[in-house]
């Protein structure tokens, strides 16, 4: 008798199941629920959608371990039951995002090769126009009690679909957001989303409350890291379709919420909705923003509630949580939390974190900026059929290079400064568009800005900013200069300015500064 030589490599018929296990142990307990169709649905009764939903993929549609299914839909139940049931047979689950063209899912379809496609009947012209691949055996729409979904899914007898699966096994085709190149797909196994809820849990954040109201899309790394780690504890998940700030006020309130996540703009929303100042978020124990940096101003209002509000940090290919600055009462004073505002805290309990000057690979000092890379039991494995793409983002001894910028100071907290490849360099000096965004924002006239960088015949290149007012605000371009000459360097200030109502997004809702420069080269 020997031990193996991995346990990630054992099969083991926990792995996956994670609305099983959690039947098993709460089987009453409120599982989901979803605001719009106003149902609420305890572990045992989704438990048995997920069991319908594995018995008619491998019943009905054939499938086996590592054949693929996607999805199109904003975020309701299905998706939930395609999750759990993915988790149960080793079906790998890939979510596409609604929010992107036909040319880019069709990119997408074409790669994946799924062998079935789950579509929101609210998507289903949208769906109807794309190029499916061969291997796409069916599509199914649901959405409406006479759906397809309904008749047959649903209707499935239950049977006993769980199988034994290794940590390693492949769980997820995540694609992520980019602007200078095909959108990447990352390999995420049951080990990085099983690790990742570790650490969530490990660190002290407050899912520990136990409902959390679910803003990103489940398309996203975002909702699934939402999610999971509420089954590792059997919390409530609280759905909206999309998000909207009057719902989710109101919800908030409403359902009691203890915690919920989401960008700065959403908190923007927020505090623009009549029914914030009525809102007392007395259940919420914190809110973190995440995707990019958040303005000070922005968490102030949310301060001003007595709410802590910080930023936290992380990255699908290594995460997709890192970082997080933990408002624990007994550490971290409120003073000092908003003295820290701009800080993303501290590597979470799993994970290590190095900054380094990326032309030598060496280590910075401490108020130097280098390039953040992690290390830890929730990296991904790859990109899919991309090993070039692999290797420039991982290296020899597993750390993962995330591209962005940042710093530490002395006490030990990090600050991200912005994109590697969005550093405008003009004449030799490193510009960060992030930092002047952030400095832009601070004015009371600006609701949203971007920043790029655009060819110049003296400098190489200078900055272009892209900016959205508050409503009915009003402000000058000579103003918003004099006003960023005060915090910035002269080298600094943008030279050209696009006054916008909307700031151009990628399908994975980023600022998209390939479009920002198309703009400046059309006018």
């Amino acid at each position: 008798m020997s031990l193996p030589q991995h346990y990630d490599e054992v099969p083991m018929s926990w792995v996956g199941d994670w609305a099983g296990c959690r039947a098993c142990l709460t089987p009453q307990r409120e599982a989901v629920y979803d605001a719009s169709s106003e149902r609420r649905l305890s572990y045992a009764q989704l438990n048995e959608r997920a069991n319908r939903l594995g018995a008619f993929l491998l019943g009905e549609l054939g499938m086996k371990k590592g054949d693929v299914i996607c999805f199109i839909s904003r975020n309701r139940l299905e998706p939930l039951d395609l999750y759990f049931a993915c988790g149960k047979t080793g079906v790998i689950l890939a979510p596409l995002s609604y929010r992107l063209a036909k040319p880019e899912l069709d990119d997408l379809l074409q790669r994946i090769r799924p062998n079935a496609l789950f579509v929101e009947d609210h998507f289903a012209a949208k769906t109807e126009s794309l190029s499916l691949p061969k291997s796409v055996r069916r599509t199914i729409l649901f959405g409406g009690e006479d759906s397809q979904y309904e008749r047959e899914v649903l209707r499935t007898q239950p049977g006993e679909v769980n199988r034994p699966l290794a940590m390693n096994d492949i769980f997820l085709y995540l694609h992520t957001g980019g602007t200078t190149a095909t959108p990447k797909l990352c390999l995420v196994t049951h080990r990085q989303m099983i690790w990742n809820s570790f650490d969530l849990l490990a660190t002290g954040s407050a899912f520990s409350g136990g409902r959390e109201l679910v803003t990103f899309p489940l398309f996203h790394i975002g909702g699934w890291n939402t999610v999971t780690p509420l089954f590792h504890i059997g919390g409530t998940v609280v759905l909206m379709r999309e998000f909207d700030p009057d719902l989710a006020l109101e919800l908030i309130d409403r359902e009691k919420i203890t915690h919920f996540g989401g960008v700065e703009a959403m908190l923007r929303f927020m505090i623009a909705s009549p029914k914030f100042e009525s809102t007392t978020f007395e259940s919420v124990q914190y809110i973190n923003s995440a995707g990019a940096p958040c303005a000070a101003e922005v968490m102030r209002a949310f301060w001003e509630k007595g709410v802590p509000l910080t930023q936290c940090y992380g990255l699908t290919e290594a995460g997709p949580s890192n970082f997080i600055f933990l408002p624990d009462p007994a550490s971290v004073p409120p003073d000092e939390v908003q003295a820290h505002a701009e800080s993303i805290g501290f590597p979470m309990f799993h994970c290590d974190a190095r900054l380094i000057a990326r032309e030598t690979g060496l280590p910075v000092k401490p108020g130097e900026i280098g390039e953040l890379c992690f290390r830890g039991p929730h990296s991904f494995e790859g990109y899919l059929d991309d090993p070039e793409r692999t290797a420039q983002v991982v290296d020899k001894e597993g750390w993962v290079h995330s591209g962005d910028l940042a710093c530490r100071d002395e006490q030990g907290f990090f600050q991200i400064i912005g994109r590697a490849d969005n550093l405008i360099i003009s004449g030799g000096e490193n510009i960060s568009p992030e930092e002047i965004e952030q400095a832009l924002l601070k004015h009371p006239a600006v609701a949203q800005a971007a920043v790029t960088g655009v060819p110049d015949a003296r400098w190489g290149q200078v900055p272009l900013a892209a900016v959205v007012l508050q409503p009915g605000a009003q402000v000058s371009e000579s103003e918003l200069k004099a006003f960023c000459r005060q915090q910035l360097a002269k080298f600094k200030v943008p030279k050209y300015w696009r006054f916008s109502a909307a700031l151009p997004l990628t399908g994975a809702g980023k600022v998209d500064r390939n479009a920002l420069k198309t703009l400046f080269s059309e006018r």
